[in-house]
């Protein structure tokens, strides 16, 4: 599933917008990118946590050459599953029912105002017909 994907499946639950669909998910991805960039984990209960982690400069090897190489020190994300994610993607534990989206509310429709339409001066036209004779 990619990002728009997962958007689309959140639509529902959004009134069928996936305009606000998209908001949210950008508003939850912006909010885990910001604390990661802090050093702060992101704790997600029943899913996992992110976590920044630095990693030491090593040396490696060059798989075509078998020459040693320098890799530099960086920082990573890591994610931990939890344990009932862990579960639930093993078959241990059985994933309960998908939520229902929210009814769709339509706002009410305005009842319309008829116009009415004025009508031509009658007038006006048998005077001009009068003065055609």
């Amino acid at each position: 599933m990619n990002k728009t994907q997962f958007i689309a499946s959140l639509a529902p639950h959004f009134n069928g917008s996936k305009k606000e669909a998209a908001h949210a998910v950008e508003i939850v991805f912006d909010s885990l990118v910001r604390n990661l960039h802090r050093g702060e984990d992101v704790i997600i209960n029943d899913f996992g946590k992110f976590k920044k982690v630095d990693r030491k400069a090593r040396q490696g090897r060059n798989p075509f050459t078998g020459e040693t190489i320098e890799i530099k020190a960086s920082k990573k994300v890591r994610f931990l599953p939890a344990k009932a994610l862990k579960e639930i993607v093993s078959g241990a534990r059985k994933l309960g029912p998908a939520p229902k989206p929210a009814p769709v509310v339509k706002p009410a429709a305005k009842k319309a105002v008829k116009k009415v339409a004025k009508k031509p001066a009658k007038k006006a036209k048998k005077a001009k017909k009068a003065k055609k004779r």
